[in-house]
């Protein structure tokens, strides 16, 4: 129950509200006039995700998850593009990465901030350790939740070590990580994704608009995954013909997130995403044997060749 209460305030914050925030952060870079009235953003993005969760036309949410992949592909091809382009930069990017989080001038309790940090964001972006990927994969067909397991496995992978690695190389090449540079206002107001679009749009200058439509596709898709890891828990708690409830707030704090501080619904989310957490950990040890004995097995029938057998049947 406990767990189901933290999820549930997490999927308003960190699958909800945050990511309506940073898209608009983006969009706002393209569409100025979205700066005096967020309220705009904040009714299309609750329009379509109220007729997906509650009017039940999936068919858009379909489309926003068939186009990602190609858009995640155009995102790297672009980072990549920057990196290579400046390939005798980039020990010196990762130079200034160590020093700069091992410095004197730094300090131990910057040092420990810098790893706080660190965990806080790489568990926002990859969902690692809370159990909310643990929903999703559940409601996967298949014989051998092992294999499920390992599949799991690749998407912090790809999310943090790949995509998050690219974004930091691009962002410290072009130098707009400068917190005391042009975009400092970017940063102090925790404002990543625009920051993210100053810096592409410094080398290719009509990137920031093709960010742009990928920022909120991300968005959309993030707040539709979220909005089931919400629903499972506020059924299992109050049981399906009171998920009305949750799905009407869902909806309206998608608009109270595009007129929130940034800063503000950031800590929000990083406390309800650190409180998941914890009883996720006690959960992940308590049935760690299991865990072990399942993938022990699955792992002999994978070397004796029989799993290969139960395929050709098929």
């Amino acid at each position: 129950i406990l767990f189901s209460i933290l999820t549930i305030g997490g999927s308003l914050g960190a699958g909800n509200a945050f990511q309506v925030s940073q898209s608009l952060s983006a969009v706002k870079q393209q569409i100025p006039y979205l700066e005096q009235e967020p309220w705009i953003y904040g009714v299309v993005m609750a329009t379509l995700v109220g007729v997906v969760i509650i009017g039940g036309i999936r068919r858009i949410a379909h489309v926003a998850e068939a186009i990602v992949p190609t858009m995640v592909g155009i995102y790297l091809l672009a980072a990549g593009w920057i990196v290579l382009s400046n390939a005798e930069q980039v020990p010196e990017v990762f130079a200034l990465i160590v020093s700069s989080a091992f410095s004197m001038e730094a300090g131990m309790g910057a040092f420990i901030g810098i790893i706080v940090q660190g965990f806080k964001r790489a568990a926002f972006s990859s969902e690692a350790g809370i159990g909310s990927a643990a929903i999703a994969h559940s409601a996967a067909r298949t014989p051998y939740p092992s294999r499920q397991g390992i599949v799991a496995l690749m998407e912090p992978f790809i999310d943090t070590v790949v995509i998050c690695t690219m974004t930091a190389l691009v962002i410290i090449i072009t130098g707009v990580y400068d917190a005391n540079g042009q975009h400092a206002e970017l940063i102090a107001s925790n404002q990543g994704a625009a920051l993210t679009s100053m810096a592409f749009g410094s080398v290719i200058s009509w990137f920031p608009i093709v960010l742009s439509i990928s920022v909120v596709l991300f968005a959309y898709s993030t707040m539709i995954s979220w909005s089931y890891y919400g629903e499972r828990c506020w059924t299992y708690m109050f049981g399906e013909r009171w998920s009305i409830i949750y799905k009407l707030t869902f909806v309206l704090v998608v608009l109270a997130g595009s007129i929130g501080s940034a800063s503000a619904v950031l800590d929000f989310s990083d406390l309800l995403i650190l409180s998941m957490a914890f009883p996720n950990m006690f959960a992940l040890y308590a049935l760690s044997g299991q865990v072990k004995r399942r993938l022990t097995a699955y792992l002999e029938k994978l070397r004796s060749g029989e799993l290969d057998m139960e395929v050709g049947r098929s």
